[in-house]
Parts: C-alpha cells; sequence; structure tokens
C-alpha cells in the first residue's frame, strides 16, 4: 500500500472534522441571534454566561477526567511478573517510539470482552487500557493494529478535540435550557416584533433554540466517528499493515459481550463500543466496524 492512500484518508478525515466544528460554531452563533430576537438584549448574556460555564466543567474534566475514567473501568496497572501483560507493556513502547510519542502507562481491565481505549490531556499525559479478552483474542500483528490504532487517537489529540466538542454541545444544551425555562417563567420580550411575520420568526427563532441540542448532539456523534475513522488511518499509516487492524475489528465484533464496567459516558473512547448494541443510528458514538473494516482493507 502507498503512503498516499494512508495520507488522503488522513486528510479527509481531518478536513469532514474541522467542517464538522465549523458548523458547530455557525449554530452557536444562529442560537445567539436567536436568543438576541427572543430576549432582545439579553440574549447574549445567557450565551456568555452559560459558555463560562460550560468551559469551567470542561476543563475540570479535562485534567482529571482520565483519572475518573481508569478508576470507573477498574483498570489496573499491567503485572510485571504476567507475561502477556509484559508482551502488551513492550508492545506499545515500540509503537509509541514509531509514532514519536512518550511512551503512555499501561493498563489491563479484567474483563472477557475484547476491547481497548486511550485517555489523556495530551501525549505526555496519557494511558492506554485493553480488557483480558482483547489480550487472549487476537495475534500479534492484531493487537498492534488496536494498540497503533489508540495510539493514534493520542497522537492526533483527539481528547482535546473531544474536549472542545464537549464544550461547544454543554454551552447550547445549557442556552436552551436557560431560554426553555426563561420562556415558562418570564415569556420572550420579542424585541418590539407584534407583526405577523415578526411573530413568525419569533416562534421559528423559539424552535430552533429548543431543538438545538439534538441538532448539537448529532453533530458531536458525528465528530466523534470521524475521529474513529482517522484514528484507523492513521493507526494502519503506523503499522503499515492495514488487515492487521481489520481483522482486529472483525474478531473484536463477533463477541456480542458487553464491557461489565463501560458505561454511556466512557463508551466513546473505546475502539468498539463496549456496550454492544448491534443498532445503529445518527446518535452512535462508533462508525459502523463493516465499514471500518472496508475502508482499512480498501487502503
Amino acid at each position: 500500500m502507498s503512503s498516499k492512500s494512508f495520507y488522503s484518508e488522513i486528510r479527509r478525515n481531518n478536513i469532514k472534522t474541522y467542517f464538522l466544528m465549523f458548523i458547530f460554531f455557525i449554530l452557536i452563533l444562529v442560537i445567539g441571534y436567536c436568543l438576541k430576537l427572543i430576549f432582545s438584549f439579553a440574549g447574549f448574556g445567557i450565551l456568555f454566561f452559560a459558555g463560562l460555564f460550560a468551559i469551567i466543567f470542561a476543563l475540570i474534566g479535562y485534567y482529571s477526567g482520565d483519572k475518573i475514567v481508569l478508576s470507573t473501568s477498574k483498570a489496573k496497572p499491567i503485572d510485571e511478573k504476567n507475561p502477556k501483560h509484559k508482551y502488551l507493556d513492550n508492545l506499545v513502547e515500540g509503537l509509541a517510539i514509531a509514532a514519536g510519542i512518550p511512551k503512555p502507562k499501561v493498563y489491563v481491565i479484567n474483563d472477557v470482552s475484547p476491547n481497548a481505549f486511550a485517555t489523556g490531556r495530551d501525549p505526555k499525559h496519557s494511558s492506554v487500557a485493553v480488557t483480558s479478552g482483547l489480550l487472549e483474542l487476537l495475534n500479534r500483528e492484531e493487537l498492534e493494529g488496536v494498540i497503533a490504532h489508540e495510539l493514534s487517537h493520542i497522537k492526533n489529540r483527539d481528547i482535546k478535540v473531544m474536549m472542545i466538542v464537549t464544550v461547544l454541545f454543554g454551552l447550547i444544551v445549557m442556552v436552551s435550557d436557560i431560554a426553555f425555562r426563561s420562556l415558562i417563567f418570564g415569556g420572550a420580550s420579542g424585541g418590539g416584533n407584534d407583526n405577523k411575520g415578526g411573530i413568525l420568526v419569533l416562534v421559528i427563532a423559539i424552535a430552533f433554540v429548543i431543538f438545538s441540542p439534538i441538532i448539537a448532539l448529532l453533530i458531536q456523534m458525528s465528530i466523534s466517528r470521524k475521529r474513529e475513522y482517522l484514528a484507523d488511518a492513521s493507526g494502519a499509516e503506523l503499522t503499515r499493515y492495514p488487515k492487521g487492524l481489520a481483522s482486529a475489528l472483525r474478531k473484536i465484533s463477533s463477541i456480542d459481550r458487553p464491557v461489565a464496567s463501560a458505561s454511556k459516558g466512557s463508551a466513546h473512547l473505546y475502539i468498539s463500543n463496549p456496550l454492544k448494541r448491534k443498532k445503529r443510528n445518527l446518535f452512535s458514538t462508533h462508525p459502523p466496524i463493516e465499514e471500518r473494516i472496508r475502508r482499512l482493507e480498501a487502503m
């Protein structure tokens, strides 16, 4: 496979991510304008204070989220005396050197369901966790593909990207909630729009603000799926063997057993949906396994 195939896939997914984030910002500007129509001068004040709170909460999660995720996932540091754990540690170290990033801390989750995730705010503060089931199921080439995928999340700073997306999503949810409560208890000022056209615009603005969290969630999930495609392509570029990751994904998806310690809050971090829900929809955090395998085999 040529380097051009790797890089074109990486570039395409990055462009799609940036475009979706641009749409996110446009959505926030439109919401700000709608708030101005609904509450007159108070609209942008609501946007400012909601944004401030969203940023504060996101920063707390950004700097302490990895510890929380590792703890709730029941991830334990590797046992140096365990040959499989030592093998995993050496594999992570070798691929980290190849990727040009510091070696992340390595953890194992005692669970038969095969899965893995990476977390950490930057390459210097990162961790990789795999389940014991993954170590038992995969051969060397497949395990390399999975680890390369997770290291790519770290190298691509996906935690930082998703933190920004979380801030934007949290901002929209807060604004929508504040606006909805204000409408119930205080009503809309409407900026003096008392003609039929003005009332229609006001109704559309109110509806848009109320339903904006759904639009924001669709964008957030779409960005999450694009970062998975990006990590697949970057991981394949790292190992130079996309079929290894494709084979690993095929094996992982064949076992319909959830990771016991996984939750909806941490599901997006895993290489495959740890909740093992087969039904796919617009709100899925992961793209279809079949499509990921097809893209990898087509590289």
